[in-house]
């Protein structure tokens, strides 16, 4: 499966069908949720597990109780609504999801609306979206940004952001497996950077540091105009513009850093047949919220989930060190590994007073740098 992420330029009657569908969508789910959350209530009241919510349930409930207007709207919006919804539960009983949590209703003030269908088509180039029953004019709708639009076009999600609409197109396509190399690597994840047997690739790199201030400078304009105006600040012009601004630098960092990931997952699976990184718990690290922080702008899942598909793609092997594998704490030419009060921690070691970023083995007095050592004791596992 590849996507290709393109934007959209809908005329003005498609904008109009775009964002009701965006609130079609929204409606579905809340609906959904609600129905479900009074389904299992009353099971867990009756103690009655057959009457347990699912996803077909529901679905089918808010089939018979359409109302007239719904039938202005593709089906499929809400039949895919309804699924997402049940993926959502499905996930909130697998806390390694990296968005784990109890399904929440959808709020029409989020910056972010949307919503998916799997009717639509390519047509010359324009995106056809299906037209329901009822409606008379209805065009197709340019696209830009794309760089192919082979194989079959699958479920579309199309969403609106700071009044741009966007979409994801999926084509289900044919990739051929990249030539052996018989190379094999490691990388050793961290705050900021990612280390490699042949250096360092820098994920937070400085020219962010001033799409950061402004980000916290627009963050800190919302709050004080929440904070005097209440409720009303929402419906503030210089309110909006001001979170446009917020949106649009987010949406600056969100590509600089997937970009830099992108090309060197690419060039891992060009270079490598083998790939070792650790399977880490991320929600378990993240105790501050400094640290919560870091870590989220190290974009760790998204690294991970890349390198995943693209091994899948090209016939690499990727392999995930164990959580409990000491990859730090071991010493990478003789294999001793530290416990106790010998352990390096963020701060260093207290009880032999060295930094955090070097590594003194006390069985074979190796000395090396943390992060080389730890990506050593990996590419051992390859």
């Amino acid at each position: 499966m590849r996507t290709e992420k393109v934007r959209l330029y809908p005329n003005s009657i498609m904008k109009q069908q775009l964002k009701d569908l965006c609130d079609y969508r929204r409606y579905c789910w809340n609906k959904g949720l609600a129905l479900w959350n009074d389904m299992y209530d009353e099971s867990v009241l009756l103690g009655n597990k057959k009457l347990r919510p699912n996803e077909r349930k529901v679905r089918n409930e808010l089939v018979t109780n359409k109302q007239d207007w719904q039938y202005l709207y593709s089906s499929r919006c809400l039949q895919l609504a309804i699924s997402d919804l049940g993926k959502a539960w499905e996930n909130f009983f697998n806390k390694a999801q990296s968005d784990w949590g109890i399904p929440k209703f959808k709020s029409k003030k989020a910056p972010k609306q949307g919503f998916k269908t799997d009717r639509a088509k390519i047509v010359n180039g324009k995106l056809r979206l299906d037209k329901p029953r009822g409606i008379k004019e209805w065009s197709d709708i340019k696209i830009a940004g794309v760089k192919s639009l082979d194989g079959d076009l699958k479920v579309v999600s199309i969403y609106r952001e700071n009044g741009k609409y966007w979409a994801s197109l999926p084509f289900e396509v044919t990739i051929k497996h990249k030539p052996k190399t018989e190379q094999k690597t490691a990388i050793d994840v961290n705050v900021g950077h990612f280390n490699t047997p042949g250096g360092q690739i820098t994920i937070i790199p400085k020219r962010l540091d001033r799409l950061y201030k402004r980000i916290k400078h627009y963050q800190r304009q919302l709050a004080k105009k929440r904070i005097v105006n209440g409720k009303q600040a929402y419906q503030s012009n210089n309110y909006v513009k001001t979170r446009a601004k917020l949106q649009r630098d987010y949406r600056k960092v969100t590509n600089i850093q997937r970009d830099i990931i992108q090309k060197f997952t690419t060039k891992l699976v060009d270079d490598y047949d083998q790939i070792v990184i650790e399977d880490l718990d991320v929600k378990q690290m993240q105790m501050s919220h400094v640290a919560s922080k870091g870590l989220q702008r190290s974009l760790f899942g998204y690294f991970r989930q890349v390198l995943t598909y693209k091994c899948e793609w090209y016939g690499k092997e990727l392999i995930l060190a164990n959580q409990h594998y000491p990859s730090t704490q071991r010493c990478s030419q003789c294999g001793y590994i530290k416990t106790g009060e010998d352990k390096i921690t963020l701060a260093g070691n207290q009880k032999y007073h060295t930094k955090h970023n070097e590594y003194i083995c006390y069985k074979c007095d190796a000395v090396m740098d943390r992060d080389e050592n730890a990506v050593m004791n990996l590419l051992q596992l390859a």
